[in-house]
């Protein structure tokens, strides 16, 4: 297509890039025309012209954290105590996984079922704080008849044992 003195010729289908045209112009080779100032400011700049990118530097905090993803955050398990528990009771017994998973939610509920309790009955006593005899008490209200007598007594024994190990 001749237009004044300009050939307008869309680039072939092997070129990368498809929106750029190519426009020769008849003007003097040192003045730039108007179409060529344009496209100038337009266009994007050449690969060689951009700045390099620099690539992320692993640090010792960098691996910290990836190995700190790897473990979950506040999640608190009781799953490594039931076989120490099941050994010094049943020696040659194992807990299936999903026997392991019943049992930790059942403890977890049942601290937070005490835990509750003992916090309603130091709010009723006028403290902020929990002291043991919340604790014995809401286990007794919580658990019935001999299971919370015994519950108790053992409680005592650990605790007697814990601060003459000490």
């Amino acid at each position: 297509m001749e237009n004044g003195g300009s050939t307008v010729s869309a680039p072939s289908s092997d070129s990368r890039e498809e929106d750029v045209i190519t426009i020769e112009t008849s003007t003097s080779e040192t003045e730039p025309s108007e179409m060529e100032m344009a496209k100038a400011e337009t266009s994007k700049p050449e690969p060689y012209d951009a700045e390099p990118r620099k690539a992320k530097q692993k640090t010792a905090k960098g691996r910290r954290c990836r190995r700190r993803h790897c473990r979950q955050g506040n999640f608190s398990s009781f799953a490594t105590y039931f076989p120490r528990v099941l050994k010094q009771v049943h020696t040659g017994l194992s807990l299936s996984r999903e026997s392991v998973n019943v049992l930790d939610s059942f403890v977890k509920d049942m601290f937070e079922r005490i835990a509750e309790e003992a916090g309603r009955l130091a709010h009723s006593n006028k403290r902020c704080t929990i002291m043991t005899e919340d604790i014995q008490t809401s286990v007794r209200l919580l658990l019935p008849g001999e299971l919370g007598k015994y519950a108790t007594s053992e409680a005592t024994k650990s605790v007697i044992r814990y601060h003459t190990c000490r």
